[in-house]
């Protein structure tokens, strides 16, 4: 099942093949912040900001959850590579 990072129930960004993938796409966009801890855990934790969420989706027909992974991979090592 592909998963995608939502705001207020619609969905923003491409599907993804895992909830992994779509919070390190979350992760370079600056959507994911640190927060203190609470009881239940030690040391921080990573959130989403605001009303963001990552839920299961369907992908869009013709979208290859695979291929948007694929993509958001390269364009984070060109990114990098820019950045050095």
């Amino acid at each position: 099942m592909p998963y995608a990072l939502f705001c207020n129930d619609a969905q923003i960004s491409k599907a993804y093949p895992s909830e992994s993938d779509v919070w390190k796409v979350a992760q370079r966009s600056g959507l994911v912040v640190d927060v203190s801890a609470d009881d239940d855990r030690p040391g921080p934790r990573r959130v989403l900001d605001n009303d963001y969420e990552i839920k299961p989706c369907r992908a869009a027909q013709g979208e290859d959850p695979a291929k948007n992974k694929a993509e958001a991979e390269r364009q984070s090592r060109v990114e990098l590579q820019l950045n050095s």
